[in-house]
């Protein structure tokens, strides 16, 4: 898993690829973390370079979306396509998650 990131307007930008799975999603978490850790508080990731997420990928993004949640921020998406937006909408994710097509719709439904 291979990550890139970036601020723009108070928030990381998070480019994400590979798969995000039982060995990946903890690199995800640690990313997320590091960022939270230097006064991060919105996290738009980008996952149009994901090709695979487990319920342990999942897992990730829920306990990442918990953390900024609790500091008062939050945690959106986009970017997704094939079967990583598939699975948001059948977990359900795209109704816990905002969820864009682009940056500027993710970054819009953060606030």
């Amino acid at each position: 898993m291979d990550f890139r990131q970036n601020k723009q307007d108070g928030a990381v930008i998070l480019n994400v690829s590979g798969r995000m799975d039982a060995v990946t999603a903890p690199e995800f978490e640690k990313e997320c973390t590091a960022i939270i850790d230097d006064g991060g508080s919105k996290i738009c990731v980008e996952m149009g370079g994901v090709e695979y997420i487990s319920s342990a990928g999942l897992r990730s993004v829920l306990l990442v979306g918990k953390k900024l949640k609790a500091q008062g921020g939050g945690l959106a998406f986009f970017g997704l396509s094939g079967m990583v937006s598939e699975v948001f909408k059948m977990s359900g994710f795209s109704s816990i998650f905002p969820v864009g097509d682009t940056l500027d719709d993710a970054f819009a439904k953060l606030g």
